[in-house]
């Protein structure tokens, strides 16, 4: 950060990403280098005694020996400069990396004279030109591979250039600083992004709604990264020392509470934590509906708990065509009904007691079935959760829009791709249930859904309600930025959200990765350490966790790090020291903070159960106490609006990790209980 300039354009990459790749070159040099000269030792005397002199003979081959030495070591000594460079300064002290365009500059011309010389050695060993044969074959094989691995080697250099080729790197961000220029330029970033998922998702743009979700999409991304000029490697930096900040943050935060002698948050006690509840919300409930969550992702989730017996367990359910369900609508599936045959076997019930089942999945449709539960007397609507590219262009549909329904306060908004979700899903939806409740009138309707399909299971909940007042709503996992707050407060009383430890999507909104990308580029301009000590430091964190020593000593001034949490702090990049601002950086301090891509802020909807594993403490570590696994609270919505690098934020979101979580909550309350009586 800032990014790379060089040949009068903008990279996708930075004067301090050079470091590694620079060492790895020069390690395959050396080697090349050594064997170069081992063959330069046996050849060079016999090239004299070739059957003919000149240019097709000695001479050709001795000037490809020579040069290619000469490249090679002089290539290493580029190498070791040009890492040596990269190395130098903190990620935004590029005045301490000068030097780097020039030396990368002159390793771009060298490439020419490798080209010529590797076209040299492929005529003399593949193309029977040159008339020097060589009998040791030891040197054939030698200059061979290194003919073969330099063709490889300049494959990987083209390819490389096309991965950091900016297509819009000719802007110069002096332009930008007018409110036009940046208009013009987000519609190029835009259409950019736009093409690219044509492209890339080709098989999409049949889609009815494709082309309106790659805008969509597009635009989100466009807008995210305005201005920023983050490279890739910035962000991953950036995310590992907001790891180190958020993990400093918590250690203040239970000093602070150890101080005050503050009541713990969570607690281990369920009967206390569901004590003023309704009868219906309980883990029990959550439980057994999330089953039926899980079990709407059809036989590739089947597959994937099962990877080497899957078949065999789908196999039992499978049906024939001429075989199908008489009481049962199968709409979507194959021809041997499997994604039917995975409900079938993950939900445990029998093909009559599904009365509906879509599996039709595009963008903002979303697959559903439709389930008669005798054992609780409900009619439960199961929404499946993300699985496909359709499903993520939906999550990440991400705007707001206008969002009625009876009941909720003016001016409500949802998020607009599970809102249009939900439209398209009742559609399909009303003629089933008004068939389901006239066979059984006297049942409840539930909703559920994990992930996407908890947050169209909530809006398709509110929707409903006035038609079907007692109904309920289990969504798990459910995303942040879904309908405005004072809907998510209306929700309150017929929906229960439950989330597991640091799950991602529960904190993820566009709000709240527009504030992790603030957080990431204040974090970056507060660190003192380059980026290549970063990225080293961030393996051992990934192995060994964050030692307690980095809290400190990765930043220039760690008071300074309470003193950003503003969003809007305009004047934060330049109150950090750093030596040298760039113009880059200027503008990110006067417009990235205080631009939004959505006015309106989104909510996780209903009554949140938060569950978190237990820490051991003290004498627990060493002793085997049979204590609850895990604790919860009753959380509040402004509780995730803050995304959190964790080490678990992606597994914890995972259905089954959420299912083990409240099946051993369970399991261990009905254990107390029984050696409770005892």
């Amino acid at each position: 950060m800032p990014a790379l300039r060089l040949l009068g354009r903008k990279w996708l990459a930075a004067s301090d990403d050079l470091v590694f790749p620079s060492i790895f070159e020069l390690l395959f040099r050396f080697v090349w280098l050594v064997l170069i000269a081992l063959v330069v030792e046996v050849l060079y005397p016999v090239t004299w005694e070739c059957q003919t002199e000149g240019w097709t003979g000695g001479a050709f081959v001795r000037l490809y020996l020579c040069g290619n030495l000469a490249l090679q070591a002089s290539l290493m000594l580029l190498l070791s400069a040009l890492a040596q460079q990269s190395a130098k300064g903190t990620i935004t002290d590029t005045d301490a990396r000068k030097l780097v365009s020039p030396l990368l500059l002159l390793k771009v011309f060298l490439v020419l004279p490798e080209v010529a010389l590797n076209v040299m050695g492929t005529m003399w060993m593949y193309c029977d030109v040159i008339e020097c044969d060589v009998t040791d074959k030891f040197s054939s094989i030698v200059i061979q591979s290194i003919v073969l691995f330099n063709w490889v080697q300049l494959a990987l250099t083209i390819f490389g250039l096309f991965m950091v080729f900016d297509p819009l790197g000719s802007v110069n961000y002096d332009e930008m600083l007018d409110t036009p220029n940046q208009a013009r330029h987000h519609r190029k970033v835009t259409g950019l992004w736009s093409r690219r998922f044509r492209w890339a998702f080709c098989w999409l743009k049949r889609d009815e709604h494709g082309k309106e979700a790659f805008q969509q999409v597009a635009a989100l991304l466009s807008a995210l990264f305005r201005s920023t000029d983050l490279v890739p490697s910035d962000v991953v930096a950036g995310c590992v020392l907001l790891r180190v900040r958020q993990k400093r943050e918590t250690r203040e935060m239970r000093r602070i509470q150890m101080l005050n002698d503050e009541e713990p948050i969570y607690t281990t006690d369920v009967n206390k934590v569901f004590s003023e509840t309704p009868p219906w919300m309980n883990l029990d409930h959550a439980l057994h509906y999330l089953r039926l969550s899980i079990a709407a992702y059809g036989w590739p989730y089947v597959l994937y708990r099962h990877c080497f017996t899957g078949f065999c367990k789908l196999a039992r359910h499978l049906t024939c065509c001429c075989c199908r369900p008489k009481n049962t609508i199968v709409s979507d599936d194959n021809c041997c009904l499997c994604h039917f045959a995975g409900v079938k076997y993950m939900s445990k019930l029998s093909a009559d007691d599904i009365v509906f089942a879509s599996f039709n999945n595009r963008v903002f449709e979303l697959p559903f079935c439709v389930i008669v539960d005798h054992e609780r007397e409900s009619i439960v609507v199961a929404i499946r959760g993300s699985i496909s590219l359709s499903d993520i262009f939906t999550d990440f549909t991400a705007g707001s829009e206008r969002f009625e329904a009876d009941g909720l306060p003016e001016g409500t908004a949802a998020h607009k791709g599970m809102s249009m979700g939900a439209a398209k899903m009742l559609r399909r939806l009303n003629p089933v249930l008004d068939r389901a409740f006239q066979q059984f009138p006297h049942y409840d309707l539930v909703l559920t859904g994990h992930s996407l399909g908890a947050g169209v299971a909530v809006l398709v909940g509110i929707k409903l309600r006035p038609r079907y007042p007692h109904l309920k709503v289990f969504a798990f996992s459910t995303p942040a930025g879904l309908i405005s707050r004072e809907a998510a407060r209306y929700t309150e009383s017929f929906v229960l959200t439950v989330g597991v430890g640091d799950d991602l999507v529960m904190r993820l909104s566009v709000h709240s990765i527009e504030n992790l990308r603030t957080k990431v580029i204040q974090t970056i301009h507060a660190t003192k350490l380059p980026k290549y000590r970063i990225m080293l430091n961030g393996f051992g964190y990934a192995l060994f966790g964050v030692p307690a020593r980095d809290l400190e000593s990765t930043w220039r001034r760690p008071e300074d790090l309470e003193a950003n949490h503003s969003d809007d702090s305009t004047d934060a990049l330049l109150s950090q020291g750093v030596s040298t601002v760039s113009a880059e950086a200027a503008l990110v301090s006067r417009n990235v903070f205080t631009r939004r891509f959505s006015t309106a802020r989104l909510f996780t909807p209903g009554r949140i159960l938060h569950i978190v594993r237990r820490k051991r403490m003290g004498i627990e570590k060493k002793v085997r106490i049979q204590e609850p696994t895990y604790e919860m609270r009753w959380a509040c919505a402004e509780d995730f609006m803050e995304l959190q690098v964790m080490p678990r934020m992606l597994l914890d979101h995972l259905p089954e990790n959420v299912h083990r979580t409240i099946e051993t909550i369970v399991k261990e309350k009905h254990h107390y209980r029984v050696t409770a009586v005892v």
